[in-house]
């Protein structure tokens, strides 16, 4: 009997928006979560990435994104906070001009701007994101 093969690794397909400010990055977190996000999540069935990342800035902090003005910045692969052993996230990050006030809304509990100093606050991917964006002298 030869011995069944390993199952891959579950991956977490999700889409996010940066927004960054005075060399800041906007970072979310959720009631009961303790490391902070960026504003996304998952894809709904047939959603385009720019639909998916407007419709997650909208629910998490209340801004209609620009059509027209998002640009992806970087896709990251890394382990997932929270989730099961060996379970990876493959975050697809966008920026996009928006218009309306930031503020929390829906399951978001707290929202904070995220320096490369205070990174470990943040999930291991956004970490990544922050780390990215440090070196080529976007946060600060």
């Amino acid at each position: 009997m030869s011995p069944t093969p390993p199952s891959p690794p579950a991956v977490i397909d999700a889409l996010a928006w940066v927004h960054v400010r005075e060399g800041r990055l906007l970072c979310v977190r959720t009631e009961g979560i303790d490391l902070f996000y960026l504003p996304g999540g998952k894809r709904e069935p047939g959603e385009s990435d720019e639909a998916a990342v407007a419709r997650e800035a909208l629910e998490e902090v209340s801004v209609v994104l620009r059509p027209g003005t998002f640009r992806r910045v970087a896709v990251i692969d890394e382990a997932a906070h929270a989730q099961g052993p060996g379970t990876r996230v493959r975050l697809s990050c966008h920026t996009a001009e928006h218009e309306g006030e930031i503020a929390v809304d829906n399951e978001i509990a707290e929202l904070a701007w995220i320096g490369f100093a205070d990174r470990e606050r943040c999930a291991p991917a956004v970490r990544r994101l922050i780390e990215l964006l440090h070196a080529e002298g976007t946060v600060h």
